[in-house]
């Protein structure tokens, strides 16, 4: 008999396998399934795939959870051995770096919650898409989010970016599935095409754009050419912009808004000339000097040597904001669009 058994070609069951099995009886509880030379064994139903129908004599993929118990058959699951070939399968799509689609379930602020092949994953917002991005003010962590929950239950192509089952690692990224087609399209562009976009996000320092898929940042220098204290007031979320690219960097575009027009500062410089006695309101007062405004688009600066023969003159004691007073023009420096002007020789 041992004889005979070592010359069987039968591996004996161990934990952890991964077999093929014939339903021979379904109960409310468990099912049994016949595992042909390797006897018997039995599924519990917390061991069985939420809402799958089961039959006798259907075909099924078991995992050996115990290969004998004490009554004589084998304890398995199918949950684990959906989960085992999912691994597997994560896997090879990790090593062949294959686009898949997924649909998150869940959200939180750091990202998105995916699921699959039956293994849960996440998605970092540092790994979406510059299209889905969550652009918000002061990085408020509540309108993050949002945003982030708007996505869910909607369909993203990505990548996986680290898979391991020893740890129960399963991470994508939406940037890397995108990415092959993202350097197409910059090869495409250059310096001083006037693109079309649409503005994902206001902050402080400027505006994001969003130019069919690759990211844009409009500086707030480059929102308008007269001085810029808030972008909010001059783009909107949701609005569509042309704007011309100024600098094309790794991985983002640098855009320009302003340069769609004529600088009105060229124009409107050529009313004044060195010499020239002008009026100016003050905007600005600072303890080097003063800046005034000569006309919509002009502005000039007195410096504080050029107040009175006092070394010591205070700006904010000479001047009052919005005040209004005469000036000579001392130079005119178009390439640095600057002017210098004198209170103290305009009488």
């Amino acid at each position: 008999m041992d004889e005979l058994l070592a010359k069987s070609s039968v591996k004996q069951l161990e934990a952890g396998d991964v077999v093929e099995g014939t339903i021979s009886s379904v109960k409310k509880h468990e099912v049994w399934v016949d595992l042909g030379a390797n006897g018997v064994g039995v599924v519990l139903r917390r061991e069985i795939g939420h809402g799958q129908v089961l039959e006798v004599d259907q075909s099924i993929t078991v995992s050996v959870i115990d290969p004998e118990m004490d009554e004589g058959y084998a304890l398995l699951s199918m949950k684990r051995a959906a989960k085992d070939r999912g691994w597997d399968e994560l896997q090879r799509l990790f090593e062949e770096q294959e686009i898949v689609e997924v649909t998150a379930y869940d959200a939180n602020r750091g990202g998105l919650l995916v699921e699959l092949e039956g293994i849960r994953g996440f998605l970092p917002v540092s790994q979406l898409a510059a299209g889905h991005y969550p652009r918000v003010s002061g990085a408020d962590k509540d309108e993050i989010l949002q945003k982030l929950n708007a996505l869910v239950e909607q369909p993203l192509r990505v990548r996986i970016l680290d898979v391991s089952r020893r740890d129960n690692k399963l991470i994508f990224s939406e940037k890397e599935a995108v990415k092959d087609d993202m350097q197409a399209r910059f090869a495409k562009l250059k310096v001083g095409d006037v693109v079309e976009g649409v503005v994902t996000g206001v902050i402080d320092f400027g505006a994001f754009v969003n130019v069919d898929g690759i990211e844009g940042l409009i500086h707030i220098s480059e929102i308008s050419w007269e001085r810029v204290e808030d972008p909010r007031k001059y783009v909107k979320v949701g609005e569509v912009v042309q704007a011309k690219i100024i600098a094309i960097d790794k991985d983002r575009l640098s855009l320009s808004l302003k340069q769609m027009s004529e600088d009105p500062w060229l124009k409107q410089v050529k009313a004044f000339k060195k010499g020239d006695v002008v009026e100016g309101k003050i905007t600005r007062i600072t303890p080097f000097g003063a800046f005034v405004q000569l006309s919509p688009a002009v502005e000039a600066l007195v410096h504080v040597s050029e107040m009175g023969d006092d070394d010591n003159v205070d700006p904010e004691k000479v001047f009052q904001l919005n005040e209004k007073k005469q000036f000579k023009v001392l130079d005119i420096d178009t390439e640095a669009r600057k002017i210098a002007l004198s209170l103290k020789d305009a009488s």
